[in-house]
């Protein structure tokens, strides 16, 4: 019904401008009309034409528009509206005095944009504001929740959002530790990390533009599967180069958490006090730990430098040395037993021995 009445509305009014609209033409040109009212009707139709295709396009948008708002949080809708009637308020508290100044004539039209344009932009502003601390003003209104009061007191610390960078989106691990749940809070996406996937992926050199349609890929795949939780942020800063320190000076404004693998990115933020977590030292984290007497099994690859040894890896790419282990090498899968381990510059060694020979 609403479809309908949009489009009947837009349809008669832009009938009626059609049908006033000939008295505006001038008289020499009304002279050589000899049926005024069928130039009325004629315009009247055309117009009518032309308002039931904007009349579609403006349902359109709208449906798009009541699609967007139905899939906000709650939370979410209260702080734009919050945002938005503040900004109007501001808006006209301002440009109050401006409509008192004594303009020419040949100049008034300047009031009315002043007055269009401060008000987009103290909307657009509030709702910004709105979208950076919104969560702060919520605690504002209801300071008597338990989650509040245990925040404020010190017992329990609010889940700061994430600021995910390129390097990590293109990395596709963040998808999967989104699926286990292991990342919490909210992650936020800039639009100018967005910008920079869109240009890799246009980019001539054949490497960056598949990691760049990889990277979009993937943010789809999260936008979709988090349609809550994954953040398409519009902010920028003109005045600052580089995405790297774009993404720094943005955690850092509203305190949130820096999501990347770039290890010079990460000790980059960790000087200026921004917290990071980087995929890759919580991949080394979860590394399994193998202990001497662990049993496990691998497909030995290699020989290995001394004699006898035959030299395996395992799915992280830990190297297994095994002590007699040459003869198995491009057989299936052998079973070993961990005798020891070695922490070296170039990463973790394994020393293990067959399992047939040590139980022998």
């Amino acid at each position: 019904m609403i479809d309908f009445t949009i489009i009947l509305l837009l349809i008669l009014a832009a009938a009626g401008i059609g049908y006033d609209i000939v008295d505006i033409l001038p008289d020499r040109v009304l002279a050589q009309v000899t049926n005024q009212e069928g130039l009325r009707i004629v315009s009247a139709g055309f117009a009518a034409l032309f308002g039931g295709i904007f009349g579609i396009i403006v349902k359109t948008a709208y449906r798009r528009l009541e699609m967007r708002v139905r899939q906000l949080p709650v939370d979410v809708l209260l702080t734009r509206a919050v945002g938005l009637v503040l900004g109007l308020l501001i808006a006209n508290l301002m440009l109050a005095p401006v409509f008192l100044l004594p303009i020419a004539p040949e100049f008034s039209f300047l009031k009315p944009l002043l007055a269009i344009l401060g008000s987009v932009m103290f909307c657009y502003l509030g709702v910004t504001l709105a979208d950076t601390h919104g969560s702060a003003f919520l605690r504002l209104i209801n300071p008597q929740s338990v989650e509040t009061m245990l925040v404020a007191e010190g017992t329990l610390k609010a889940i700061s959002p994430k600021v995910i960078d390129t390097s990590c989106i293109i990395d596709g691990r963040i998808e999967e530790l989104l699926n286990t749940g292991f990342v919490e809070g909210q992650i936020l996406v800039p639009q100018f990390v967005i910008q920079e996937l869109q240009t890799l992926a246009d980019a001539a050199n054949d490497l960056k533009r598949s990691r760049g349609r990889r990277g979009l890929d993937i943010l789809n795949r999260m936008k979709d599967g988090f349609p809550d939780r994954i953040i398409i942020h519009p902010i920028d800063y003109q005045d600052i180069a580089t995405v790297d320190a774009k993404l720094v000076h943005f955690a850092s404004e509203i305190n949130a958490t820096l999501l990347t693998n770039d290890y010079n990115l990460s000790k980059v933020a960790n000087l200026q006090e921004v917290a990071v977590l980087n995929v890759n030292d919580l991949a080394h984290a979860v590394r399994p730990v193998y202990l001497p007497g662990d049993c496990l099994e691998i497909k030995i690859i290699k020989d290995g430098k001394e004699a006898a040894q035959g030299v395996g890896y395992l799915e992280d790419g830990t190297m297994v040395v095994v002590e007699e282990g040459r003869k198995y090498v491009g057989s299936g899968g052998l079973q070993i037993i961990v005798t020891s381990a070695l922490q070296t510059s170039a990463g973790r060694m394994i020393f293990a021995r067959p399992y047939a020979s040590m139980m022998a």
